[in-house]
């Protein structure tokens, strides 16, 4: 955080109220949470996406300033917010994409070499991004999830439940955070 001359360094909060009158300090919240925000991302959707999907979690923070809740201190919560609808659009997109090139390999139309290399590419490097953001969640706590995404606590509980079970059920009962999950899966 930004030390004040006159006493402790400023909230996110205070920065942002400040941004409402001076754009460009809205900055600080920039460096501040940008890069927690990319790796959480990173886990979620891949690198390379993560960077275009960050880059647009700030643009729509900046544009959405306004409508911060000045009570809370810390932006954590409305960025990784933010962050998460982004990145639900995107997986919803994706699944989309794929319904509709699984429905032209059904009607008769053979897959292109660059569609075959994008499906296996896609899948590999989704594996190890859904193991780790089972398995860490960016680091958040059940009670900063539910905050992220408004929701009541009981419910993410009762979700996070839900997918590990049908992660499980597709990985074959294995548990893909395990660290020797692998090993098992060759038993």
């Amino acid at each position: 955080m930004t030390p004040d001359p006159a006493g402790p360094p400023e909230t996110d909060a205070a920065v942002i109220k400040r941004s409402l009158a001076e754009p460009e300090r809205f900055e600080e919240v920039f460096r501040r949470w940008f890069a927690r925000i990319h790796q959480y991302l990173g886990g979620r959707v891949g690198g390379r996406i993560a960077d275009d999907l960050a880059a647009e979690v700030f643009a729509r923070a900046f544009a959405q300033r306004e409508r911060y809740d000045l009570t809370r201190d810390s932006a954590g919560p409305w960025l990784y917010g933010i962050a998460t609808n982004l990145a639900g659009t995107y997986w919803r997109q994706e699944r989309s994409r794929y319904r509709a090139l699984a429905r032209s390999h059904q009607d008769g139309v053979a897959p292109s070499d660059e569609d075959l290399i994008t499906d296996r590419m896609s899948a590999v490097a989704a594996g190890p991004a859904l193991a780790a953001a089972l398995a860490a969640l960016a680091g958040l706590g059940n009670q900063e999830i539910a905050q992220s995404l408004g929701i009541p606590y009981g419910t993410v509980c009762s979700r996070l439940s839900r997918a590990r079970k049908r992660v499980r059920t597709s990985f074959g009962g294995i548990n893909p955070a395990a660290e020797d999950s692998r090993e098992h899966s060759h038993d």
